[in-house]
Parts: C-alpha cells; sequence; structure tokens
C-alpha cells in the first residue's frame, strides 16, 4: 500500500489545495527539529515536507490518487507508466521558502515561550490575528507548487569612494577592492559571509562623479535581493595641480620682478616631461596663459587632451627699503 501522505498530513482524501497548505503548516510547525527535540521528529519533518510535495503538485497528487505510492516511484504493480518518483528536496529549504525565508517561531512565537508540541495546532497564525488560510500578510504570494514566499525587495546601492589621482586618470589603471559580503548557504535560510575582489578598470581621462556599479553584490539575505555596489571617482588631492574638467591648473608663483620684467616658467607635465613657457608682458595678479594639449585625456575621445592653464601668482615683497621706495616712484607710471 506505501505511505499515505493524507494520513501523514492529518487530512481525507479529497482535501483542497488550501486544507493541504493548512495541514503542512501545522504538521511542520509542530515536528520542526528547531523547535522539536523528540526523537524520530527530524524524520518526521522529512516525511511531512515529501507528503506536501506529492499533494501540494496537481500530476504527483494525481497519480498518487489512483495508483499510491507503488504507482507514484514506479514499483512493481504500479500502473502510471511515468517517470518514478523519488523526494530528493530538502525539507528544511521547503520550510524556508514555505514562510518566505523567515522563521515563523521567531516571529509568532518568541514571546509565547516557544511552541507546545503537545497542542493541537489547528491554526497558529489564528490566535496572532492572521485569520487563517487566507490571512497570509500581504507580502506572501502564491508560487508554483503551491509553496508561499515572501514577495522579495531589492536594497538600495551601497555607495563607496574610489580615489584615484590625477597621474591614474592620465594613464588609466586597474583598482581591485576588496568586499565583505554575505551570501545566502544552499537551505534557502543560513547566511555565510564571504570576501570577494571587484575589479575596476580606470579609463583614460574618467572625470570625477564617474560612477561604476556591479549589480547583486550586496548582501544577501533570505529576505531580501542584494544590493548594488556602485563606487564613485574622487580625485585625490595633488601636491602640484588641480583639475577643472580635462584641464589641469597649475599655480606659477613669481616675484614681482618677475611680473614686471617678464620670466621663464618651467612647468611640470603629468607625464614627467617639463615644459617652459616665457612671457615679456607684464603679468598682473590672477594672469592665466594656456598650454595647449598638456591636460588629461578626453573622457570620451581619449586621444584628445585639455590644456595645462599657468595661474600667475605675484608674491609682493614685505618691506622696502627707503632708496627703492624713492626709486620706484620716479621709475613707475603714476
Amino acid at each position: 500500500m506505501g505511505k499515505d501522505y493524507y494520513r501523514v498530513l492529518g487530512i481525507e482524501k479529497g482535501a483542497s489545495d488550501e486544507e493541504i497548505k493548512k495541514a503542512y503548516r501545522k504538521q511542520a510547525l509542530r515536528f520542526h527539529p528547531d523547535k522539536n527535540k523528540s526523537a524520530g521528529a527530524e524524520d518526521k519533518f522529512k516525511e511531512i515536507a515529501e507528503a506536501y510535495d506529492v499533494l501540494s503538485d496537481s500530476k504527483k497528487k494525481d497519480i498518487y490518487d489512483r495508483y499510491g505510492e507503488d504507482g507514484l516511484k514506479g514499483h512493481a504493480g504500479g500502473g502510471s507508466n511515468g517517470p518514478s518518483y523519488t523526494f530528493h528536496g530538502d525539507p528544511h529549504a521547503m520550510f524556508a521558502e514555505f514562510f518566505g525565508g523567515r522563521s515563523p517561531f521567531d516571529q509568532f512565537f518568541a514571546s509565547h515561550g516557544g511552541v507546545d508540541h503537545d497542542m493541537d495546532i489547528d491554526d497558529p497564525f489564528a490566535a496572532f490575528g492572521m485569520g487563517g488560510m487566507g490571512g497570509f500578510p500581504r507580502s506572501f504570494k502564491s508560487r508554483g507548487g503551491g509553496h508561499g514566499c515572501r514577495e522579495k525587495k531589492k536594497d538600495p546601492p551601497v555607495v563607496h569612494e574610489l580615489k584615484v589621482s590625477l597621474e591614474e586618470v592620465f594613464s588609466g589603471c586597474t583598482k581591485k577592492m576588496k568586499i565583505s559580503r554575505k551570501r545566502l548557504n544552499p537551505d534557502g535560510c543560513t547566511v555565510r559571509t564571504e570576501d570577494k575582489i571587484l575589479t575596476v578598470d580606470i579609463k583614460r581621462g574618467w572625470k570625477e562623479g564617474t560612477k561604476i556599479t556591479f549589480p547583486k553584490e550586496g548582501d544577501e539575505t533570505p529576505t531580501n535581493i542584494p544590493a548594488d555596489i556602485v563606487f564613485v571617482v574622487k580625485d585625490k588631492t595633488h601636491p602640484v595641480f588641480r583639475r577643472e574638467g580635462s584641464d589641469i591648473i597649475y599655480p606659477a608663483k613669481i616675484s614681482l620682478k618677475d611680473a614686471l620684467c617678464g620670466c621663464s616658467i618651467s612647468a611640470p607635465t603629468l607625464d614627467g616631461r617639463t615644459v617652459t613657457v616665457t612671457s615679456r608682458d607684464v603679468i598682473k595678479p590672477g594672469m592665466k596663459k594656456r598650454i595647449v594639449g598638456e591636460g588629461l585625456p578626453l573622457s570620451k575621445f581619449p586621444e584628445k587632451r585639455g590644456d595645462m592653464v599657468l595661474e600667475f601668482l605675484v608674491k609682493f615683497p614685505d618691506r622696502l627699503a627707503a632708496g627703492t621706495r624713492d626709486a620706484l616712484v620716479q621709475i613707475l607710471p603714476p
């Protein structure tokens, strides 16, 4: 005759889908090994999962109703003439999926000192205003096979600054970022912590604020869709230059004499060269001189480059000798 799956779940043959679900809830909660420490609870818990796996599937249930376990599993004498059935599922994963990945014990029974395994749990949710079979919260939806599951929501992006030097933006580089994240175990309920290396290829000329997204690399739990990990490019403070788009600004400090009489300035470049700029004009404080093509690569056209802009800073003397002052009064225009 084989197993009586209806008896395992405590229902009559011909029970409706809702009655089958309700019976599984009741029996799975009663015999879950985390709460029921009696001998044989683990085996009973697996038997309940197998019974529900068959009776919640219309095709398996139809074969079982006509031919019994022997027919379902293709034993001698069975008349199903189809592939044989063997329960290969994980009863704990089935339980976790049915309850949406959350522990119903923690949610519903924590304040009641645990579950009384001797009581008749006709509807464990009724006492909490869940309203029986039709009373699951709206966060629970129906899925194929009759299992219940909580609709998962995606976590908001996790944003990190990725600091790069102007030299790295000039040449391009590769950054390897180590992250630590949570991942679900195969049981669909517990989590583990693992490390992963994310590789970011910094392209030549990338602007500050450029975003690099790694989809779903955030923490994973039974109740969420992992967040995206987003790196945002941020310029490191440079000891010499500052950046304006694809241009670099070089503060050229000159004396008052150089500003009035002319000078030559040797300006460094990002690729290690030096360019010489000569001026014979009077240089006023705040004046700028542009050196074309000595800036950063353009992000969309990296074969082209921005400019280097010399920003003149005129250093005035702190004091003048009387003779010098008198000479300047005579020389300088009014």
